[in-house]
């Protein structure tokens, strides 16, 4: 390899020898937050220094009592900040939507935002679905980046209670629109309480169905996908677990 092998041998530990090489420094990186942990103390994201050995729960910051492990750490993490995340994506990028190699699209709810009335089925994204739903004011949106131009099939993942039948809903991104009316019903239960000795804290599940909307054109741009209630003729309109955009083959204009 052209680099040098970074890790540490622990074979003197295993064969009941000493180990007298170097402490080793484990970083942790999650959201933008860096912390590190030395063989005895822990810095962590917000620059407070904990004695691990004796104080396992990290409840006294001692940066003040070793300024100079302070210091070394807190110079550690800047490095390893300037090493791996120097041009690092950036968390708001947009979602891309047919990418020339792949014909299908998949937007969840995970990476969706809602408005109004409309709730998560769980306060963790993870397999959450969209739900009350109650208000024509309200709206889900998806971030996205159109790479290539042309007309997507549109299909939400859903469930529609008989007697909330036939909303009407609309898709649009950059003055394009599709309207559609749900015609199809489905209500299934909740899935997977059945099975928790203790209530889990992620969502609990449906088997949402497939109802196509339609056709949309789709050109090349940045922009805000918003799918919208119309018309709730019932209680609410319908859960929605995902959305699925496939492009068809039609050909499209030059400069797209």
């Amino acid at each position: 390899a052209e680099k040098s092998m970074d890790g540490i041998s622990l074979k003197p530990l295993l064969m009941g020898g000493d180990y007298k090489g170097k402490d080793r420094l484990i970083f942790s990186h999650w959201n933008g937050r860096v912390s590190v942990r030395h063989q005895r103390f822990r810095l962590d994201h917000q620059g407070a220094l904990f004695d691990i050995a004796a104080d396992q729960g990290q409840r006294t910051n001692v940066a003040e009592l070793y300024p100079d492990m302070t210091h070394q750490l807190r110079s550690e993490v800047e490095q390893w900040k300037a090493d791996l995340l120097k041009g690092s994506p950036d968390k708001h990028r947009p979602f891309t939507v047919g990418h020339p190699e792949f014909e299908r699209t998949w937007l969840p709810a995970r990476d969706a935002t809602s408005t109004g009335s409309i709730e998560r089925s769980n306060r963790f994204p993870n397999d959450s679905y969209f739900t009350t739903w109650t208000s024509t004011e309200d709206y889900l949106q998806w971030n996205i980046e159109v790479l290539k131009s042309g007309d997507y099939q549109a299909i939400i993942w859903q469930t529609c209670a008989e007697k909330d039948s036939s909303p009407l809903l609309e898709l649009n991104f950059n003055n394009h629109h599709l309207r559609a009316r749900i015609s199809e019903t489905w209500d299934p239960p909740v899935m997977g309480a059945e099975n928790d000795r203790i209530k889990r804290q992620e969502s609990y599940v449906k088997d949402f169905r497939p109802f196509t909307l339609g056709l949309i054109h789709l050109p090349k741009a940045k922009g805000t996908l918003q799918l919208k209630a119309l018309d709730i003729p019932g209680e609410k309109a319908p859960e929605i677990r995902l959305l699925e955009l496939i492009r068809t083959k039609n050909k499209t204009s030059n400069g797209d």
